[in-house]
């Protein structure tokens, strides 16, 4: 065997020990990449007694969203009431609190509410159009006092961008007329006069904060203990210093050899 030869085996094996684990990092960080889980829990607001909870599950710039309401106003006008809902972005990532009510009608509107939860970046609408221009598209929104929502669409890169930072509020709206005051009771919703401001008043707000998402890894549990990655990885790891140690004996011998033939 040439000298050279032998001098490179050893490079050879450590190449080999280094891809599979550079080539697993590589793959893992992109799948990290592309797949993202957002939850929040929804608490009432405004005095409501709303709750629930939001998802967003997002692959790429697809986005799965999620989102169970119980507790809300069941009734508007005598049919089951349309309630708005929205991802706002552009603010502090905060649900407006009680101290936002800037003309002291009792009630946080949306607009008194921009500073803390930005304004709406996506419309949770169930069929159509999804962007700001749906906000208050009342015949596309789910009604009832309790509700499970369920829709897959491209997130825009906005929406996405404060999702990713986590500046992304989730807002239930629809307030019940009856339990606000006068003053609001007399107002009209700002987005769309020809309705009353409970319409846009919030009942439920959460944050979206980022959740890693659980991806089950090997076979069925069988009851038969397996090896894990990390152990194929270190078998690999001894294999490989294993061969460069006999390769190393083999040139110590053949060096040895050369020098007692001269």
């Amino acid at each position: 065997m040439k000298k050279s030869a032998l001098l490179a085996a050893p490079a050879l094996a450590l190449a080999a020990l280094t891809l599979p684990a550079t080539a697993a990092h590589a793959n893992g960080a992109h799948a990290e990449a592309d797949s993202m889980s957002f939850h929040a829990e929804l608490a009432p607001v405004n005095n409501s007694t709303a709750t629930g909870h939001a998802a967003v599950d997002v692959t790429g710039q697809e986005a799965t969203v999620t989102v169970e309401v119980s507790g809300a106003p069941a009734l508007f006008q005598g049919a089951p009431y349309p309630h708005a809902q929205h991802i706002h972005i552009g603010g502090q990532g905060v649900c407006a609190p009680p101290s936002a009510d800037a003309d002291g009608d009792g009630a946080v509107s949306s607009m008194e509410g921009q500073p803390w939860t930005g304004g709406i970046g996506t419309s949770l609408t169930t069929s159509g159009d999804t962007s700001p221009a749906s906000a208050v598209a009342i015949d596309r929104f789910p009604a009832g006092d309790a509700y499970t929502y369920q829709r897959t669409f491209t997130v825009d890169a906005a929406t996405l961008a404060a999702l990713q930072n986590g500046t992304a509020v989730v807002n239930v709206h629809g307030a019940d007329p009856a339990a606000l005051s006068a003053a609001a009771q007399a107002k009209v919703n700002p987005m769309a006069p020809a309705l009353p401001l409970a319409s846009d008043i919030p009942v439920a707000c959460g944050v979206l904060a980022s959740a890693q998402m659980a991806v089950p890894e090997g076979p069925a549990d069988t009851g038969v203990e397996a090896a894990s990655p990390s152990s194929d990885a270190s078998g690999l790891a001894g294999a490989a210093v294993l061969g460069m140690l006999a390769l190393g004996a083999a040139a110590v011998v053949l060096r040895r050899r050369t020098a007692g033939g001269r």
